[in-house]
């Protein structure tokens, strides 16, 4: 997408951000609704389809361009990048390994958004320890039988198609792709076990599935015979695009604060004058501004690599570090600029606060960054010398 058709693009969601979004969150995000509204407008942008070629019927955007569009929707409410980024984890899995089967008969529907994904790892005893991952997949004729409990399922009630990670051996985990029906009645042995309640990320479902005896196709298997044992490799590949919008939500959730904070600190007063204008919250100021641009910076450069096809696991997983602790950060200077009213529900920073933590655990956490990051730093010292 060329520079010119990006930038409208992203006017238009900003456009579509003031009006239709930030007016109306709080009608949605305390009473944890699902904003059908909001999601049909994201539908029709051609959201669903972000990140998937054109030939199947997305955007096909690059993922530059899609940092993007993930910032300026969670500027407005970080949940709505939720809504898609499961979506698209899945999907990316399919378009980067599925078979041309797979491709050409779930591809066009999901970039259309009349299917939904979601991608299904975490379990209630492993979180980010694949070693401990215990939902199993056994072969039975032309059948595989799953068996197991998934946890932090985004996206769980209102997908049909689900990529999960299972061990088909002690030693293999492969990756399926779960067809099921829409809605909350599960098919089968699999079930919506439990619906998660969150301090944030509200608005949208994340659920707890279980598969008891459940049976799939043997066509399920993402990349047919070829991709047994390859599922958490994948995975780990597809997570790159999930490490990039994570860390453009932390953009979008810090510009939000940082917004707020610098409308509010010049329009209130204290000891005769707008509290901006007072050292202390103008320091606060400049150091918000100057960590929200470098987060900015980081995002924008993984992306660039991703695009040129460049090695860019370990700055994603930079960009995710640093954006979502700066979210963190000035989500809660946002409520100490704001003071007493930064505590309340009237001025939406405190939702910004109940998000941010989201972004710090989600995709990996910040310890688990500076893990990979570190033995990446290593990896390749060892290959420079």
């Amino acid at each position: 997408m060329d520079a010119v058709t990006a930038d409208q693009m992203i006017d238009t969601l900003a456009t579509f951000v003031d009006k239709d979004v930030l007016p109306h969150v709080r009608d949605f995000e305390l009473d944890d609704i699902y904003p059908d509204g909001m999601v049909d407008q994201m539908q029709a942008f051609g959201l669903f389809g972000a990140t998937i070629p054109e030939e199947y019927g997305g955007l096909g955007l690059d993922y530059s361009t899609y940092a993007r569009v993930i910032e300026e929707l969670s500027r407005g409410w970080m949940s709505l990048a939720g809504v898609i980024n499961s979506h698209l984890i899945a999907a990316q899995l399919i378009n980067r390994f599925g078979t041309d089967e797979q491709k050409k008969r779930l591809l066009p529907e999901m970039a259309a958004g009349t299917r939904r994904g979601c991608f299904s790892l975490s379990e209630p005893d492993s979180g980010s320890d694949a070693s401990a991952l215990r939902c199993k997949a056994r072969p039975d004729g032309d059948e595989w039988v799953i068996n197991g409990t998934k946890m932090w399922v985004t996206n769980g009630e209102r997908a049909s198609v689900i990529a999960l990670l299972a061990r088909t051996t002690e030693d293999d985990i492969s990756c399926f792709i779960v067809e099921k029906t829409p809605g909350p009645q599960g098919d089968g042995g699999l079930t919506i076990s439990k619906h998660i309640d969150k301090l944030g990320y509200r608005g949208l479902e994340t659920v707890e599935m279980s598969y008891v005896d459940h049976r799939i196709p043997g066509h399920a298997l993402l990349g047919g015979e070829d991709g047994l044992g390859q599922g958490f490799r994948w995975a780990l590949a597809a997570l790159e695009l999930g490490r990039i919008n994570v860390a453009a939500r932390g953009v979008g959730v810090a510009q939000a604060a940082f917004d707020a904070a610098l409308d509010y600190a010049q329009q209130r007063e204290a000891f005769g004058r707008p509290i901006a204008q007072h050292q202390a919250i103008g320091f606060k100021l400049a150091e918000m501004a100057t960590k929200l641009h470098a987060a900015r910076l980081m995002v924008a450069d993984a992306a660039r690599r991703a695009d040129a096809g460049e090695r860019a696991d370990m700055e994603a997983g930079m960009a995710k570090l640093f954006a979502s602790e700066t979210a963190a950060e000035l989500a809660l200077e946002a409520m100490r600029i704001h003071g007493g009213n930064g505590f309340t529900t009237e001025y939406g920073v405190e939702r910004l606060y109940r998000d941010a933590p989201l972004m710090i655990i989600g995709e990996g956490t910040s310890e688990i960054q500076k893990l990979v990051i570190s033995r990446t730093l290593l990896a390749r010292a060892a290959d420079d010398s």
